[in-house]
């Protein structure tokens, strides 16, 4: 069940000719714009005893009165899983996620998933909205999360995000020697046939078009393949799968946007091997970093390449 909070506070006379949800989230910056016109569409808020709507204009010395709800995730319970903490404190979580793990439960797959495992080492996470997780990663890519454990730093962090404040940097091992780097500024939608695959998307007038920007540049050069550094500046679904597809650059062992296994002439047994072997895209979250949500202060956070990653790149140096 979901916990309710009482909350008042009078509207300042500096505050005369805002509109009513711009008024409350001066006076109640804990909770986002969005979440404050919910909750007065939802009749969650009076203004000297009524109930007003979002769009009215409050004059000065109202008296505003919210019901916070704090919503719980009932629908996914606590498992005592394993967690990789890089990082831990009354804000946030951040998480080292390791390769198949889903992010959020879902059709198919309701336990087992990380939020499973939040939800049981930090019970207080019911009572943020998605368990407190504000941006994902793909179940088969490893790599860093941050956590919010409060609703504040909820709102800092999906802030922070929305602004491209985020600094985040992943490790990916594509097909093909990359001759240099570069920056791929390429709008990504839903697949017009496949619906449950991204596209770069030429129409700018399609429902689904989204900004996308990755900047990447090369680590390490293979025989036949590249080890490459890539910076998001948008964060879209499967937005460095699917750059680096559109770029003939595809990520080793995708099986989304990486087309039929390759293996290329000459390569050792033991390479060979290894890439029949990597069946998910090699893909890692290698370091994250935001402002703190208390502190104000910059943060960041790395995580090595999983062990699978590692021989894979250990098997391509050898060639």
């Amino acid at each position: 069940m979901g916990n309710n909070e009482q909350l008042s506070a009078q509207v300042p006379d500096s505050m005369a000719g805002l509109r009513l949800d711009q008024a409350l989230a001066g006076l109640f910056p804990d909770y986002s714009r969005a979440r404050l016109q919910r909750w007065i569409k939802g009749g969650q808020v009076s203004l000297d005893g009524r109930q007003p709507r979002a769009r009215d204009i409050v004059h000065g010395g109202e008296a505003v009165s919210l019901t916070v709800e704090l919503t719980e995730e009932t629908r996914w319970r606590p498992q005592p899983l394993p967690l990789d903490i890089v990082y831990e404190d009354e804000a946030l979580l951040v998480i080292n996620k390791p390769p198949g793990v889903v992010v959020h439960p879902g059709a198919g797959n309701m336990d087992g998933t990380l939020s499973n495992a939040l939800l049981h080492h930090a019970p207080e996470l019911e009572a943020v909205p998605r368990a407190g997780i504000v941006h994902r990663i793909d179940k088969d890519t490893s790599g860093l999360l941050v956590v919010a454990r409060t609703l504040v730093a909820q709102k800092s962090l999906v802030e922070q995000l929305q602004a491209r404040c985020f600094d985040r940097h992943y490790q990916a091992l594509v097909q093909g020697v990359m001759t240099a780097g570069g920056c791929v500024d390429a709008p990504i939608g839903r697949h017009p046939v496949n619906r449950t695959r991204q596209a770069v998307i030429t129409d700018r007038e399609s429902p689904s078009i989204k900004e996308a920007i990755t900047h990447y540049r090369v680590a390490e050069r293979f025989r036949a393949h590249t080890l490459v550094n890539v910076k998001l500046e948008t964060g879209r679904t499967h937005q460095i799968r699917v750059h680096m597809a559109h770029i003939l650059y595809p990520l080793v062992g995708d099986p989304a946007y990486g087309g039929r296994l390759r293996i290329p002439a000459g390569v050792t047994p033991e390479l060979e091997q290894a890439l029949r072997r990597f069946r998910r895209q090699a893909l890692h979250a290698a370091s994250l970093g935001l402002v703190h949500p208390l502190s104000g202060e910059a943060v960041a956070w790395q995580a090595a390449l999983p062990a699978d990653m590692q021989e894979l790149i250990a098997f391509c140096r050898q060639q």
